[in-house]
């Protein structure tokens, strides 16, 4: 585990990441890894970081004009009925590859809440699971499927996302 940026980046939104989070004075702490594509996957990385790396979901609706970035715990079933009933919106679906590319800048399996930093009109409603919104640390993909980081929840709250200008839904 290292409490600095990697040396090469897996995408320029990692690049992207590590110097907002540097230059905001946020601490974090990384691990490099194997490709993870999956919940699965995560397992290993769960153990090297001391805490469970959350899911990260990113749906549209029918029209792909409202998009949602979904912030949830790595073992929540999720069905998008219930999600948009929680809402009060119309049904969504997971967005394409190629929206997740243009939105969020990565690849399946590296959606991560620093894909905010590339919405700049802010056309991405940020959701949170309560449960996730409460722990003390927040883990995820660093903006590729090969590096994964932690860092205090309460500096994602109070630094990252006032910086991105992105104001989060709580849902339980």
């Amino acid at each position: 585990m290292h409490t600095s940026a990697p040396s090469e980046f897996g995408s320029d939104l990692e690049k992207k990441t590590y110097e907002t989070l540097v230059q905001l004075k946020i601490p974090f702490h990384q691990v490099a890894t194997g490709e993870a594509l999956t919940m699965e996957d995560c397992i290993d990385i769960d153990n090297r970081l001391g805490i469970e790396v959350v899911k990260t979901i990113f749906l549209c609706n029918q029209k792909k004009t409202k998009f949602y970035l979904y912030i949830t715990p790595a073992d929540f079933k999720f069905v998008t009925k219930e999600f948009g009933k929680k809402l009060e919106i119309p049904r969504v679906s997971f967005a394409s590859a190629d929206l997740l590319k243009e939105r969020l800048g990565v690849i399946p399996g590296a959606a991560t809440i620093f894909g905010l930093l590339l919405d700049s009109d802010h056309e991405i409603q940020l959701v949170f699971d309560q449960s996730v919104a409460e722990r003390e640390w927040y883990g995820c993909s660093s903006g590729s499927v090969t590096n994964y980081m932690k860092l205090k929840t309460k500096d994602l709250f109070e630094k990252f996302l006032p910086y991105t200008g992105h104001e989060a839904i709580f849902i339980d």
